[in-house]
């Protein structure tokens, strides 16, 4: 058996989910913890499905299982799969049954069959065995199902010019065969992220309904490849099904002067393959969308490019699927919406928003007379609405809390559902400061203090500065998470400095093109605040950050000698070497300009010409498969610290990507930055990570 039967009674955690008497002081049983992603809600609304992810039995990956959550809060969670690839993508059909995605191997494979991929599988509604619906020899990554009419609607990888299954097969074995891993491209860009743009690309089948009555063996019939034209160097991933299950809607790249993108929506019959374009103006982004219940209308999110005057903005926009006439919704709404889904009735949209340190849920008027914020604290994901119209579920993580359900309703505050995913006593507590900057701009900072800070026994802070650099610190994180630092004495000042989204357009303005401007003098003077608290020792500081923020913690080590220590992750260094070397360049020449003709930006923002005034010891961290910030950026930072004799480390990771991902990595990236801030701010004796 590879999936649990019905069984009422409650599944504990996992062994593997670790068992440590206080995880933020064994790193190792950190790792461990449960991780909930996804949620998922039945037709009916009676059945709530989410991702658990917990270590496998040798403690080198995650996995995820789906668990059932009860939508009224009173039974405890249950888990239901078990299988050693783990699952994912759960989404409700129709008739009940749980569909996801697996890497579980086919029933009817002989011994001698390849390593599976991830392919189609439907759990029964009543619980029971998975039966396997549909595989590719790419490997399926998504599916959605209509609501109404149950037609299915997968993703799978396919190599250019397999025109079927088999075909696709027998070009993938004749490249192995061969021993050919190279990849031709013909248009930019070539990666993505951590991985490179082909030669294989993400295609859209469609098949079904699914028989209510199949059996246990029965697959899907021939499946339907439906993907729109589209550049060759495009996966298709932004998607939305009507609910009568017609119409796909799918985000198109489309090629635009200097080797820029811009995406429009458009709408492929899912009968005939017919193609038309829904909503395409040039200048601007549509995508994350969003079928009405009628399917008449299309939610989504319509993006303005950015320019060199200008930061980028976002709307929620909703476009008459018949006609292509679109309006906004949000014409005066200060902040960027995401993740929009309607309302059960069709009168109003939902959806979720960065704001001051939050990332509340909203409700936007289908009539347009008004806009309310329905949740105080926290950052809401995946939000599911009952057929009652009367109930919101989701997920909400907060700085002090990871993700976990719950239930939204008028008038209430949110509700948390029984889950996996809970957590004792955090190793301290959690207040705001906030100061005025020069330009009376107020900037905002989370601070996280531990139990033992006091004015007799002040703690070192840590300022750690986020990536982005349109984000905000206003959720859990598990790769930058400061209640560790928290168990070992240290203060966490996170801040929103200039360019943090969630405090209207003119906040962002203020970094727009200068990086080294407002956002570092902003980062000095809420650290300036944060220090003069009795219960901050402003003689131990030290700054951190990743992508962005370590752009910002190289910078702040040219041009001040006030931290005792940099952390530095997958920083950007050399502003010209990286706006050609990242996957999307054309997004950051908006604002930077060419570098062969506007140098101004490059010049004015680059870390690496103050390399010379650094004295502050730094940490550097990159890995080799980061493609957003190219390992060169590392590689040279590095170099420049060394040849100008300044005290440093470089923690390389030759298999890990922007983030580190795998739990052994993470344990010695924690290791590492733990044993480098207490020689330099609790003057401990350096102590190489054992594994290292």
């Amino acid at each position: 058996m590879t999936d649990a039967p019905a069984d009422p009674t409650p599944d504990p955690p996992d062994p593997s989910a670790g068992s440590s008497a206080d995880p933020f002081i064994d790193v190792a049983g950190f790792v461990a913890l449960p991780r909930l992603a996804g949620l998922a809600l039945s037709v009916d609304g009676s059945r709530l499905v989410t991702g658990v992810g917990t270590l496998n039995a040798d403690k080198t990956k995650w996995v995820t299982a789906l668990w059932a959550l009860d939508p009224d809060g009173e039974a405890p969670a249950r888990r239901l799969t078990r299988s050693a690839p783990g699952e994912s993508n759960a989404v409700f059909a129709p008739t009940g049954e749980v569909l996801f995605t697996s890497a579980r191997p086919d029933p009817e494979a002989g011994k001698d069959a390849d390593e599976p991929k991830p392919s189609l599988w439907a759990l029964p509604a009543g619980g029971g065995e998975a039966r396997l619906l549909a595989t590719h020899p790419g490997g399926v990554s998504g599916v959605m199902v209509a609501r109404e009419a149950g037609t299915v609607v997968f993703a799978a990888s396919s190599m250019p010019g397999a025109e079927t299954a088999e075909a696709d097969e027998t070009l993938i074995k004749a490249r192995k065969d061969a021993g050919v891993s190279a990849i031709l491209f013909e248009d930019y860009p070539v990666r993505h992220w951590d991985h490179d743009l082909g030669p294989a690309h993400t295609r859209v089948f469609a098949a079904g309904p699914l028989d209510p009555d199949a059996g246990p063996d029965d697959r899907l019939a021939s499946p339907r490849d439906i993907t729109p034209e589209t550049p060759a160097t495009q996966d298709v991933e932004d998607t939305a099904l009507s609910p009568d299950g017609r119409l796909l809607a799918v985000a198109v790249a489309v090629p635009v002067a200097h080797a820029a993108r811009r995406k429009r929506i458009d709408l492929v019959d899912v009968d005939t393959g017919d193609v038309r374009t829904l909503a395409g103006d040039e200048g601007y982004d549509y995508g994350d969308m969003a079928f009405s219940p009628d399917g008449g209308r299309l939610a989504c999110i319509r993006g303005t490019h950015s320019s060199w005057d200008e930061p980028g903005d976002m709307t929620l926009w909703v476009v008459e699927v018949s006609t292509g006439e679109g309006r906004d919704l949000t014409p005066e709404f200060p902040n960027w919406p995401a993740h929009p889904v309607w309302s059960a009735d069709g009168t109003a949209v939902f959806f979720v928003a960065d704001e001051s340190g939050h990332h509340p849920v909203f409700r936007a008027e289908l009539d347009g007379t008004a806009i309310i914020r329905l949740t105080d604290h926290g950052s809401f994901s995946d939000l599911q609405v009952h057929p009652d119209g009367k109930r919101l579920f989701a997920l909400r993580a907060m700085v002090d809390s990871p993700a976990q359900p719950v239930r939204l309703e008028a008038g209430q505050q949110p509700s948390v559902l029984p889950n996996p995913g809970a957590l004792d006593d955090l190793p301290g507590t959690l207040t705001e400061i906030s100061t005025v900057v020069a330009d009376g701009s107020t900037v905002r900072s989370w601070l996280v203090l531990p139990k033992r800070a006091s004015a007799e026994q002040p703690a070192p802070l840590l300022l750690w500065i986020h990536g982005g650099p349109l984000m905000s610190w206003n959720a859990w994180s598990w790769r930058w998470n400061p209640w560790l630092m928290a168990a070992r004495g240290y203060a966490v000042l996170l801040p929103d400095p200039a360019l943090s989204a969630g405090y209207g357009q003119d906040f962002v303005r203020r970094g727009w093109g200068a990086w080294g401007g407002a956002p570092y003098t902003d980062l000095m003077e809420i650290t300036d605040a944060a220090i003069v608290r009795p219960d901050i020792d402003e003689t131990r500081t030290a700054a951190m950050g990743g992508s962005f923020g370590g752009y910002m913690a190289n910078w702040m080590a040219g041009h001040t000698d006030r931290f005792r220590a940099v952390v530095t992750h997958a920083s950007l260094w050399q502003l010209d070497q990286f706006s050609g070397t990242t996957d999307s360049a054309y997004y950051w020449a908006r604002e930077f300009g060419d570098p062969l003709h506007d140098r101004q930006r490059y010049d004015d923002n680059s870390p690496h010409h103050s390399v010379a005034a650094i004295t502050t010891p730094m940490l550097v961290i990159h890995g080799d498969k980061d493609y957003r910030v190219p390992i060169g950026e590392g590689l040279r930072l590095w170099y420049d610290l060394r040849r100008h004799g300044v005290e440093s480390r470089f923690l390389y990771f030759p298999d890990e990507n922007h983030w580190v991902l795998k739990p052994g990595n993470a344990m010695v990236w924690y290791e590492t930055v733990f044993a480098f801030l207490a020689e330099h701010l609790l003057d401990e004796k350096w102590e190489r990570p054992a594994l290292l």
